[in-house]
């Protein structure tokens, strides 16, 4: 017998829009636009949010977060990483680690990354070890080298009972 592992994998988009703060892993980043969405459009949390639900075989945040729903309306997305994290324990699974990635040409992160690193553990009940998050450009190429967007990728783990083999 041996522990459930399971892996997910996640990818989120949003383009930038006048008139709107810049949230990255809850964190009000300084930066003269923010993101387009129908929630805070937290672009790192969105990712996290489906490789977790990925991991746990539960579909993406659009399945339990539809943009047609007024309860999400500019929600914190720090409130659907947290009900991620209730839908995983729901089926027996708790984290083991987080592993992502922000492209944006603007801004510059690294200031702002310890900050999403403890907001993103605290929520998710693991040790600031356990959650990464890189920052980088894709070198003025595509939509976000042209600076109209950001997109970000995640990895999980996450574990669960022992299964029978």
């Amino acid at each position: 017998m041996g522990k459930n592992m399971r892996i997910g994998f996640g990818y989120d988009v949003h383009r930038f829009i006048e008139g709107r703060s810049l949230i990255l892993g809850a964190v009000k980043v300084p930066y003269v636009r923010g993101l387009a969405g129908h929630s805070d459009a937290d672009v790192l949390l969105h990712a996290v949010c489906d490789a977790l639900l990925g991991a746990a075989g539960e579909g993406d945040i659009g399945k339990h977060f539809p943009d047609t729903s007024i309860e999400f309306k500019d929600i914190s997305s720090l409130k659907l990483l947290r009900r991620v994290l209730l839908i995983l324990k729901d089926k027996g699974f708790a984290v083991n680690n987080v592993d992502s990635t922000i492209v944006a040409q603007e801004p510059r992160l690294a200031e702002s990354i310890p900050e999403m690193v403890d907001n993103i553990a605290a929520v998710l009940e693991v040790d600031k070890g356990a959650v990464n998050i890189k920052a980088t450009t894709s070198e003025g190429l595509g939509f976000v080298g042209r600076v109209e967007g950001i997109s970000a990728y995640a990895v999980a783990i996450i574990q669960g009972k022992k299964v029978k083999r």
